[in-house]
């Protein structure tokens, strides 16, 4: 049995800003793009405009389920392969990297898109197409930013664009829902080869550019008994009940919390549990995410999670109920938050080349990718993938090539300023 009930309570408003340009770095952009090869790169990437729409249907009709991106993985590692990368490979965790050496190879520079999407197996992810519009689950977020990747480094390549860094091109695992980022942690995990600067492309209009991570914490409380007949084992402890009285205890103490200061969410997401009408169940769960811009206030959501549980579990066992139901508190999500500040030399590229497209660049904050190297200090960005769209996380998700190519440009001359161009 799966139910769902939702309960969102917010404050405030998203971060979003009109930043400036310094002119450190309008000039520095300005001087990379009149470069005669990224000039060509540019053409490039207009000329293969629509070999990438080919690789976006291509890859967008390849199933990527939560923890099941292995199929779309093989796909985009052999796309990445006929670019001529230096080398391309799966790591541990299912990543998909393709290497392009530097110059100077002393930093990486990552450009990153996600493999997964948020439908469950057995979805019918076939692109279909009506008029300029093609409609797929998938086929924004962020499918359309792995085709911009493949066609990056394609302009890189037939255009010999030569680079002082490594520029690795990642397919990551795990950016939506349950996956909790466990692509990108791995690639910053002890141990790990350093990554310099992060630059992400996933959902939303040219001009987006995330410098905040927007920090959240997920749990399953599970509520279990002894279950029976609903008849003939009346008045067991029923974990359904147990349930209620969690949510209503919950939901009440949180609501107070976050009335007042920094913005903060929470949502129950999933319920289920039980086996027939007529049974009292022996199991009763939820699942259940909390989020905050400010790090310290979402420490204190989590204990008002925890202390709510088990109060609504002891005021339920004290009921005169028999029996009693215990409770197993799993912890199914963990993304960090932090901000990176707007002068910070990445954000500053991103700002000045998306004006330099005659763009309007808007400083935002969200749950990406880039959580994980923003908490970490590590400069971090995530980009829109352009074009026009809409219809995220729906079976009627929708893409239209509307300038299309500008959003790859802006990534790929993103990426050229901060890994600089070699000689």
């Amino acid at each position: 049995m799966l139910l769902c009930i939702q309960f969102v309570l917010v404050i405030g408003q998203a971060q979003e800003s009109s930043p400036v340009a310094q002119k450190k770095y309008t000039k520095e952009i300005e001087k990379l793009s009149a470069k005669k090869v990224m000039q060509t790169a540019f053409s490039i990437i207009d000329a293969i405009d629509g070999q990438t729409t080919e690789d976006l249907i291509a890859l967008t009709e390849i199933e990527a389920p939560p923890f099941k991106e292995g199929a779309r993985a093989t796909a985009f590692k052999t796309l990445l392969k006929q670019t001529e990368l230096d080398t391309v490979w799966i790591d541990a965790i299912g990543n998909v990297i393709g290497l392009r050496k530097g110059a100077d190879g002393d930093r990486v520079v990552v450009l990153d898109a996600h493999l997964d999407t948020v439908f469950p197996e057995g979805t019918d992810v076939t692109v279909k197409q009506k008029g300029d519009t093609l409609y797929a689950p998938g086929i924004g977020d962020d499918t359309r930013g792995l085709a911009m990747l493949v066609a990056i480094s394609k302009a890189m390549n037939i255009a010999a664009l030569q680079t002082k860094a490594d520029i690795w091109f990642v397919g990551s695992v795990g950016e939506e829902g349950l996956g909790d980022l466990r692509g990108v942690k791995h690639l910053f995990r002890e141990n790990a080869p350093k990554i310099a600067s992060w630059i992400a492309i996933d959902g939303g209009a040219i001009g987006r550019v995330n410098n905040a991570g927007l920090g959240s914490t997920r749990y399953k409380a599970v509520f279990k008994g002894k279950g029976g007949h609903s008849w003939g084992a009346f008045g067991l402890a029923n974990p359904h009940h147990a349930l209620g009285y969690a949510i209503t205890h919950f939901t009440k103490e949180a609501k107070k919390y976050i009335d007042e200061g920094p913005k903060t969410s929470f949502n129950i997401g999933r319920i289920g549990g039980g086996t027939s009408v007529n049974s009292i169940p022996f199991e009763s769960w939820m699942e259940v995410d909390m989020r905050s811009v400010d790090a310290e206030r979402l420490l204190e959501m989590d204990r008002i999670f925890k202390e709510s549980m088990h109060a609504a579990l002891e005021e339920y066992n004290a009921s005169g109920v028999d029996d009693e139901i215990s409770l197993e508190l799993i912890k199914i999500g963990d993304r960090p938050s932090g901000e990176l500040p707007e002068t910070t030399p990445l954000v500053q590229r991103a700002i000045a080349a998306t004006l330099f497209f005659d763009e309007q660049p808007r400083l935002t904050r969200g749950s990406t990718n880039g959580n994980i190297p923003i908490s970490l200090g590590i400069p971090a960005v995530t980009l829109g993938r352009g074009g026009n769209g809409g219809g995220a996380h729906s079976l009627g998700e929708w893409w239209i090539n509307e300038n299309g190519t500008k959003a790859i440009k802006l990534a790929l001359l993103i990426a050229m300023a901060e890994a600089g161009l070699g000689k």
